[in-house]
């Protein structure tokens, strides 16, 4: 077997047995990203402890190279820190880009390299970034609601308290601020909205 067929046979293992697929609870972040021009849909849920990725989950629908690169990229990345991640998410934004000519390290993107020969087909660069971006963009969202102070994990007792002590004209202002510190943004046009199933 050539290195070529050693990376398409890669690509099938990952799309026909997806590593660590299934939406699951206890989540710091919820994405939703959305390939029109290949029909790729992706929710993706991260979790942290601290600074370090304890797990990735994600339900997703689409061609094999979104969903094998999606399955590939949950490998590397939990149980890393967000920076290592990141600097992950650089290097294989940056192989992507670079329509192959730029190679990735084996020892450290382990079956990540099998899309170098994607990285070749423009219009599948979007397909296997498909979920290395929701990755990135959850990490952002996760960082925001860090920040905010009421989390992701607390907002349902946060807007329960506050409507039992709230007169009932100002409850729903106040539920429309704690979905805004924890990140939920309105749907837009043609994608579905944060939490929901499209």
């Amino acid at each position: 077997m050539n290195v070529e067929d050693m990376y398409q046979q890669i690509i099938l293992d990952h799309y026909r047995e997806k590593h660590h697929s299934g939406l699951r609870d206890d989540f710091d972040a919820e994405v939703t990203q959305v390939n029109p021009s290949c029909g790729d849909e992706l929710m993706l849920r991260l979790h942290l402890d601290g600074d370090v990725i304890t797990d990735v989950s994600y339900d997703a629908v689409g061609c094999s190279i979104s969903q094998a690169s999606t399955s590939v990229m949950t490998d590397l990345v939990i149980g890393k820190t967000v920076d290592e991640a990141q600097q992950l998410y650089r290097g294989f934004q940056e192989m992507m880009r670079s329509h192959g000519e730029q190679k990735l390290d084996e020892e450290r993107y382990e079956d990540a390299v099998a899309f170098e020969g994607v990285a070749k087909l423009m219009a599948r660069v979007k397909c296997a970034m498909l979920g290395w971006s929701a990755l990135e963009e959850s990490m952002m969202e996760a960082e925001q609601n860090r920040d905010t102070p009421v989390s992701t994990q607390n907002r349902d007792t946060a807007v329960s308290t506050q409507n039992r002590d709230t007169p009932a004209d100002a409850q729903d202002s106040d539920t429309v601020v704690v979905a805004r510190n924890c990140g939920i943004a309105p749907a837009t046009a043609g994608a579905p909205a944060k939490g929901e199933r499209s």
